[in-house]
């Protein structure tokens, strides 16, 4: 590892802004968090970056290193090419606040408008639930989502299209799906997921799930399960039949 790398941060706010570069210090076994945090204590103390436990468990420090939305604080240096520079950029898909920091508070605002856990009444004597093993595991994996808006941010509905009004995001949807496959929620979802959320722009690409730091099989477990939930409804060939006859 060399002893000097070129970080290309992104300096800006609202109004725009452009790249600065940083020439730091680099060690083994450093992250790019790590180096963010060299860079505001000894170069820019202005620098705005926003973290918190920096161990890839509260999805705080998302951003955008080499074009690709990443941890800061699970990104090694001993991943990246440090021989060119190493751009950190704030992500895409949200509006920037200031340098590395975004507003994401619009995702807090869908998940609010998604119908919430409604259970089915107690079908025992003691007041309790009876539900099977593989039905309580099917939902386990959504449940490690540490919102970190990493998948949101890859997404092209949302990064290129800006389609915020219209469409819900991958991580709305693996929280739909973790509230749809509970074996105890009596809700119903599948209509908003058709008109309010979006679902149908969505076209499996699988990006939401290379991103994802907790490797949440987001579109083959999540999605697709939601998409047939929707065309089993709305599109069925035999059910518009039944229903013209």
């Amino acid at each position: 590892m060399p002893e000097k790398a070129l970080f290309r941060i992104w300096r800006g706010d609202a109004n725009g802004g452009s790249f600065q570069d940083f020439v730091s210090p680099v060690d083994d076994g450093m992250v790019v968090l790590d180096v963010v945090h060299r860079i505001q204590a000894e170069q820019a103390p202005d620098l705005s970056v926003r973290w918190n436990c920096k161990a890839g468990k509260c999805g705080s420090c998302s951003a955008e290193i080499n074009g690709m939305p990443k941890l800061m604080c699970m990104t090694r240096l001993s991943q990246l090419n440090l021989e060119m520079p190493i751009i950190v950029e704030p992500m895409h898909a949200f509006p920037p606040i200031k340098d590395l920091v975004t507003d994401v508070s619009w995702n807090f605002r869908v998940k609010k408008s998604i119908k919430k856990f409604r259970p089915r009444s107690p079908d025992a004597a003691d007041g309790t639930w009876r539900m099977a093993q593989a039905d309580v595991d099917r939902v386990q994996e959504f449940r490690k989502c540490i919102e970190c808006f990493l998948c949101q941010d890859v997404c092209h509905v949302l990064r290129e299209h800006h389609k915020h009004d219209e469409f819900a995001g991958p991580r709305h949807y693996v929280y739909t799906a973790a509230l749809e496959m509970h074996p105890l929620d009596t809700e119903d979802r599948v209509k908003d997921l058709k008109n309010q959320n979006g679902l149908g722009y969505c076209n499996i690409t699988t990006c939401c799930r290379q991103v994802c730091p907790e490797s949440i099989t987001i579109t083959e477990n999540a999605i697709i399960p939601l998409k047939e939930r929707v065309v089993d409804r709305y599109y069925d060939p035999l059910k518009q039949l039944l229903h013209i006859l």
